[in-house]
């Protein structure tokens, strides 16, 4: 959690707080209490303090407060009201407190519950899993235009009350009633229960306000205040909608002997109502997609949902067809919608109108109400993890919450992370082999360049890869260029003092962008001009060096003139629709060099890619990460996996200072396990993932000494009540040590098992954070910058 220094408020004027009790204290959805005398809620607030607060609920309150709807209550000194989630109802108060002490709730926010009774339990792990509080992860699993009712208004509507239709129907209430009288009332009738207003009645009776007015007097029919949707409001109930396009449906393709051979491993559990782990390790082109449609299929023919888990960078119009074409009820989930459309994706699936969910890492709190599947498409991705609190890491979530959904949860990746390959080595999960290549083609050869002995080089494309390109295109092929920097030089150096220039608000150096003329820092994004001079000793020359993205594609259009090329980076793909178009316009021939950082690495399927070049393999590989040689292998490995996916055999190139490197050799030679094999026995060593538990402790503020002095201390008091088995590493300065103006210090907690870090972990109010200092507690950590 991230503990901010705030004024906290006394006890005594605070509701009475109590520890939330655990998640299996939780009845379901239609066991709430029958109402006698008072009733009193469980509410978690968005605060740091991991308790739930005790309210008492007034009676005009009672038919609406449920757990799972938000409501606002009074917090603090002052009573200010907040906003909260009721995860429980009792109707007997809490033990040792006094009914008339306990305040009220001000109000009940949601007419249904935004989550229901399994949702609070997995936030509830969440919570404790991740060291956050309750609040803080129930406001990450309910999106902030679904707390903002965004594209909504609340409007008032005519309703017929019971008593009203049991006289009309039989006879008696039409005799009492005018002829317009009689005409309004069987327009709402007919209805059914659709949202009528006045002016809705009126056109449909023919008659005038006054008629309907006299009606609500009389208490015939009743006005109500619903919450509807903006394109709902606006529709008149006269208008037809208009149904739906027929989406026409398309040939299911035959499954490969491995296809099916997977599928059948995975069918009992898919026909089942079990919690099953499967982790599909596939070669890249080994058809795993279509493994997961036809295990979708299963389920959504039971009358399941399935929600589908894949990075953003593989959010591509490519992958999304390929479901649409499958299913026609398909929503999806990604970080470019809108409030709005967030809001109706959220109601569309709590409705039950959606069968399938694909989405990015919050894609995993869809609102599915009938689950029976969790697919988490290249698992080892690291953009699952979030890096603000709560910090979870999606692919983990997604398996707690198979779990308790009693539901198969199917990971897939061609470059597994090792803590899912250690998981299958010691059975927790089912490991499913697809080896092979669908219609048995070849893994394309990878050869490596070593650029300690191309002596001419003076860009980024060495002579072997230059030549290659040639011959490719020439062949009518196409080319995939991964340089995972962004820029047109990557540093800029004082060749007389040796300093490089860097931000002025990061410990990072600056890179230069030749498009903007500017200097840009890619951990702020704060930008400055190019100095004239150096600003440390005042030369007047400054050298800029390394090649970035922009630069390569500068050498490629002078090199390859006669062929389109596109870049596909964040600087070129942030206007909306620019990734669709790049990739349709090499889909189509109409390019034939793609060349970008990491988002060209993943996901992308084109048959007539037959090379593919990595500039700069070592890019990541020496970074202070234990990681480090891991994410270096699963990059090289992804993009080769881009080339040889059609008819023609593919080649890739991979440059770098460093053949000898075990990830670089492995991942040249497509082979994963040699290279598991190579590198679990070195994090064994150092209780790194998988073989420990790690939690990254990160302090941060303006003043370097205050930030220092308080990590120091923090050790020290950690230390003085920490178990033997707890190993520390720190404190010391984050490899990174300044952003945006603040000095960053981090510690690392190492431990074979959870629990000692945990009962550590709980109480870090000693010693109590300064003033303009935040901590972050960061669990099993994937960023160590």
């Amino acid at each position: 959690m991230s503990v901010v220094n705030e004024d906290q408020d006394g006890e005594d004027s605070r509701p009475r707080r109590r520890h939330v009790r655990p998640p299996s204290w939780f009845g379901g959805e239609d066991e709430t209490p029958a109402v006698r005398g008072g009733i009193f809620v469980e509410v978690v607030v968005n605060r740091a303090f991991d308790q739930a607060l005790t309210y008492h609920v007034p009676r005009k309150f009672v038919a609406g407060v449920q757990p799972g709807v938000r409501v606002r209550v009074p917090l603090g000194k002052r009573g200010g009201l907040v906003t909260g989630y009721c995860v429980s109802i009792s109707l007997i108060p809490p033990e040792g407190l006094e009914p008339g002490r306990i305040k009220d709730v001000a109000e009940v926010l949601d007419p249904v519950p935004l989550i229901d009774s399994k949702m609070l339990e997995l936030t509830r792990w969440m919570a404790g899993y991740y060291l956050c509080s309750w609040g803080q992860a129930l406001d990450a699993v309910v999106p902030a235009g679904v707390r903002k009712h965004a594209g909504t208004r609340i409007g008032t509507f005519l309703v017929v009350p019971d008593e009203t239709l049991k006289t009309w129907r039989d006879g008696t209430l039409e005799k009492k009633l005018t002829a317009k009288q009689t005409a309004a009332l069987d327009a709402l009738v007919r209805a059914e229960g659709a949202p009528l207003t006045v002016a809705d009645v009126c056109r449909r009776a023919k008659c005038g306000p006054g008629v309907v007015d006299g009606l609500r007097k009389d208490g015939v029919i009743h006005t109500v205040k619903r919450r509807l949707s903006l394109d709902e409001s606006r529709k008149s109930p006269d208008d037809e909608a208009a149904a739906p396009a027929p989406i026409e449906p398309k040939a299911k393709p035959s499954l490969t002997p491995e296809q099916q051979q997977a599928l059948d491993a995975m069918t009992p559990a898919l026909q089942g109502d079990a919690f099953a782990p499967f982790l599909v390790f596939g070669v890249t082109g080994s058809g795993k997609t279509e493994v997961y449609l036809s295990a979708i299929e299963q389920v959504v023919a039971r009358g399941r949902e399935a929600i589908v888990l894949v990075p953003e960078i593989s959010l591509t119009p490519q992958t999304i067809r390929r479901f649409k074409r499958r299913f026609s009820r398909v929503a999806v989930l990604h970080s470019h919608l809108s409030d709005v459309e967030r809001h109706r994706h959220w109601r569309s699936i709590a409705s039950g109108e959606v069968d399938v969910v694909v989405g990015a890492r919050s894609a995993i709190f869809a609102p599915t109400r009938r689950l029976g599947l969790i697919v988490v498409d290249e698992e080892h991705e690291s953009t699952f993890k979030q890096e603000t609190v709560p910090r979870y890491h999606a692919r983990d979530v997604a398996v707690k919450r198979a779990q308790l959904e009693g539901v198969p949860a199917l990971l897939g990746s061609a470059t597994p992370s090792l803590e899912s390959w250690s998981n299958a080595e010691r059975g927790r999960y089912t490991r499913i082999a697809m080896p092979s290549r669908v219609e048995g083609r070849p893994m394309p050869a990878v050869e490596l360049i070593d650029l300690r002995r191309e002596k001419n080089m003076t860009g980024g494309l060495s002579d072997p890869l230059r030549d290659a390109i040639h011959r490719a295109l020439d062949d009518d092929g196409q080319v995939i260029l991964l340089l995972n920097r962004r820029g047109y030089n990557t540093f800029v150096i004082c060749p007389k003092c040796g300093e490089v220039v860097k931000c002025k608000h990061c410990d990072v150096a600056a890179t230069f962008h030749k498009s903007r003329r500017m200097l840009i820092c890619h951990m702020c994004d704060a930008e400055r001009a190019c100095p004239p001079a150096c600003p440390s000793c005042g030369a007047g020359v400054l050298h800029y060096g390394g090649i970035g993205t922009e630069r390569l594609e500068r050498e490629v259009r002078m090199e390859f003139p006669f062929h389109e090329a596109r870049r596909m980076d964040s600087d070129t793909m942030r206007r909306h629709g620019s990734h669709e178009e790049a990739l349709a316009a090499f889909k189509s021939g109409d390019v034939r060099i793609l060349l970008g950082t990491q988002m060209i690495a993943k996901g992308l399927d084109f048959p007539n890619v037959t090379l593919v070049g990595v500039v700069d393999a070592d890019v990541a590989l020496h970074l202070p990460d234990f990681r480090a040689a891991e994410r270096t292998f699963q990059l090289v490995a992804q993009v080769a996996g881009r080339t040889g996916r059609g008819q023609r055999p593919g080649r890739v190139l991979v440059q770098t200072y460093s053949p000898e490197s075990p990830a670089i050799l492995h991942a040249a030679r497509h082979d994963y396990e040699s290279f598991v094999a190579q590198e679990l026995p070195q994090r064994a060593a150092g209780l790194a993932s998988p073989y420990g538990r790690i939690v990254r402790l990160l302090a941060r503020g303006r003043e370097e000494a205050r930030v220092k002095g308080y990590l120091d201390d923090l050790t020290a008091a950690l230390r003085s009540k920490a178990d033997a088995s707890v190993r520390f590493w720190g404190p010391c300065p984050a490899p990174v040590l300044k952003i945006k103006e603040e000095f960053r210090f981090h510690l690392q907690l190492r431990c074979a098992t959870a629990a000692p870090l945990r009962a550590l972990l709980r109480d870090l109010s000693h010693p109590p954070l300064p003033p303009r200092v935040e901590l972050a507690v960061d669990v099993d950590p994937v960023v160590m910058l």
